[in-house]
């Protein structure tokens, strides 16, 4: 793939445009809805409304839920960016849109959604279950056969047992020890991992 363009310009999207020039691709433009500037390390920022993105196309925005509202909005050709200092099995599947950050590792016949971020140094170990929109934040780990629901945020630092079963639309917060299943729609936290409320 030659030149990849980008939605969203803002510090998520710097760190994808290092990890698109790691892999020996080229940045085209970037798109935003409300650009904050004109230009982010040599590359032009468009309105979307006045420039209309056009593919490959990578969602660099850190929140789930715009990474599903854009991605509706917008039928084009979505491309993967990974950084080529990670460790992943070759038996891992990573769907369209998905970014991988430096220093991940992903291990055996783990499979991960479309329009993921797969935060730096953060772990994922064998069989498990990425959904769509999912963050994984920095130095994360999630342990085998852990299923992560749809728009969830995994918080940096925190660590998931084995088996574990995460719902959708849920924000596990940073540092957390996640030893038994969370239902969908929460905010949970702490150690060990506790519902706090719900996720409107």
């Amino acid at each position: 793939m030659g030149t990849i363009n980008l939605f969203g310009a803002s510090g998520h999207a710097k760190v994808i445009i290092d990890i698109i020039e790691a892999q020996g691709h080229e940045v085209g433009v970037l798109y935003d809805d409300e650009p904050n500037c004109s230009n982010i390390h040599g590359h032009n920022v468009y309105k979307a409304n006045i420039a209309i993105p056009k593919g490959p196309l990578i969602i660099s925005i850190g929140s789930c839920s715009a990474r599903k509202l854009i991605s509706r909005r917008y039928d084009v050709e979505y491309a993967t960016a990974v950084h080529p200092k990670t460790i992943i099995s070759n038996s891992v599947v990573i769907s369209e849109g998905t970014v991988v950050m430096p220093g991940a590792i992903i291990n055996s016949d783990v499979n991960i959604g479309r329009h993921c971020i797969i935060n730096t140094k953060s772990s994922i170990d064998h069989e498990c279950r990425i959904g769509d929109f999912v963050h994984i934040a920095p130095g994360a780990t999630l342990s085998g056969n852990v299923k992560v629901g749809e728009c969830t945020w995994v918080g940096a630092g925190s660590v998931v047992k084995q088996g574990v079963k995460i719902g959708k639309n849920c924000m596990i917060g940073a540092g957390s020890v996640v030893v038994k299943d969370i239902p969908d729609n929460v905010v949970a936290y702490g150690n060990p991992c506790r519902v706090i409320k719900e996720n409107t």
